[in-house]
């Protein structure tokens, strides 16, 4: 019988990881490879983010008998391109597909006919038999996880993708990462899975079984062994949802990432303003003992009543109150010579029910935070969320499956209006240099390409 060739293709907006200038990885497809990999199946690795012409995907695509993929909602509609150019260079070839967007819309998902196969939920305990043998299972398959992150493997980090060129005077750091939110090179951990909130654009939990957090030791340990076998490297990106829950954990991580970790590596861990008010001091001796040096803290707004329509949990005072505190601890830390905290502050704008008095409530809030990297949003009603849900039902979503986004520039809903939003993000200093910035690095990132691939 002839073996099977099969190819994990990593979903991303193309040409983003081509070049070694700033990337960071996936980690369900690091641990899922990790665990075909340990269970002795062969499979390649391509990634959309690697390429920048459509000739490239098809000679990934060349002999490929079996895709896989993991799709998020933003990375949905180009998930559907390439299934359908994989099955035009392979027609009799099996697509298989899992990830976050097939469990908060499943009815999508169905409608592509180039699907053959759909997992819903994690697939830690069935990637093996699905790849290897689809057809014993149904065409929407349920997956099957583990109950805790302390029965994950480390990921083989050799195995996430490659930038494919580097750009001059850019060091390559693979496997490790480079991202601005930290000094790279950076290496990116999870030591929790879900967040156990019920935010009205989110829901997380709704779709996301919940898993027993990693132990702490066994977080410390994986940095150490990345360390040794990889580094040195300058940062950590705690990728969990919220970082700061759970008190007896948060101890335990004081007490042993000092001692234990090669380096008290300072590192970027999100939390909640309601939190923080509740463990202010667990919250002042994780940012002074542990190095937590970025706190990407989810404000949202400004305003009460538009925290309410979120279900953030948190009110507007609680915001207030985790800002005055890391601004404070900010200012102590500064007097002694030492590295303060910053805030990557989550923002949202343009929310069904804002005001505009409330839109600059939140501007305000946003321009008294004293070391600041505002990332800014414009509400989107995603599937999944109930909010999403409701606005959707009712007509008003001017997203498509073609199109999920959720960032300053374009309109996703109706009635809004735009172009006031547009300009009150001007009056953000922070997030005026930040875009600046930005825009500059792609329109030198465009013309190199332009320079080095030509036309297509």
């Amino acid at each position: 019988m002839k073996t099977r060739k099969r190819l994990w293709l990593d979903i991303g907006k193309p040409g983003s990881l081509f070049t070694n200038f700033e990337y960071i990885q996936d980690h369900a497809v690091g641990l899922l490879m990790t665990i075909l990999k340990n269970a002795g199946i062969g499979i390649s690795l391509a990634s959309t983010r690697n390429v920048v012409l459509k000739r490239q995907l098809v000679r990934k695509f060349q002999n490929v008998d079996i895709l896989i993929m993991s799709v998020l909602s933003f990375h949905y509609p180009f998930a559907v391109k390439c299934s359908k150019l994989f099955k035009k260079v392979n027609p009799g070839g099996i697509v298989i597909v899992g990830g976050l967007h097939v469990s908060v819309a499943i009815d999508e998902m169905i409608k592509v006919k180039e699907f053959d196969y759909i997992c819903k939920g994690p697939g830690e305990k069935i990637i093996c038999s699905l790849v290897t043998e689809p057809e014993k299972y149904p065409r929407v398959i349920e997956g099957n996880g583990e109950k805790s992150m302390a029965k994950w493997p480390f990921i083989d980090r050799t195995l996430w993708p490659k930038p494919a060129l580097n750009l001059p005077g850019h060091k390559d750091v693979w496997p490790l990462e480079k991202y601005s939110i930290e000094q790279p090179p950076s290496v990116t951990i999870l030591t929790s899975r879900v967040c156990p909130w019920q935010c009205s654009f989110c829901n997380e939990s709704s779709f996301i079984p919940n898993m027993v957090r990693r132990p702490v030791e066994m977080v410390i340990e994986e940095l150490n062994m990345v360390d040794k076998y990889f580094g040195p490297f300058n940062s950590v990106i705690i990728h969990d949802s919220n970082f700061f829950q759970n008190p007896a954990w948060l101890k335990e991580w004081i007490e042993k990432y000092p001692k234990l970790a090669n380096r008290p590596w300072p590192y970027w861990a999100a939390a909640r303003s309601d939190t923080i008010r509740k463990w202010p001091e667990l919250f002042t001796q994780l940012v002074k003992k542990t190095n937590w040096r970025t706190v990407s803290l989810g404000l949202e707004s400004g305003s009460e009543p538009i925290l309410r329509i979120l279900n953030k949990e948190c009110t507007e005072e609680d915001n207030n109150f985790a800002i005055d505190l890391i601004n404070d601890i900010g200012m102590e830390m500064a007097a002694k010579g030492q590295e303060p905290p910053r805030i990557y502050a989550n923002i949202m704008l343009a929310i069904p029910g804002e005001t505009k008095s409330d839109a600059k409530k939140t501007v305000a809030m946003i321009n008294r935070i004293h070391r600041v990297r505002p990332s800014i949003s414009y509400f989107a009603p995603y599937p999944g969320s109930i909010l999403g849900y409701q606005l959707i039902a009712e007509g008003k979503s001017l997203m498509s499956e073609s199109d999920y986004h959720r960032f300053p520039g374009k309109a996703t809903l109706k009635g809004i209006d735009y172009d006031f939003y547009d300009q009150l993000l001007l009056t953000i200093p922070n997030y005026r240099t930040s875009h600046k910035i930005k825009s500059l690095a792609i329109k030198l990132v465009k013309h190199y390409f332009s320079k080095v691939l030509g036309a297509d």
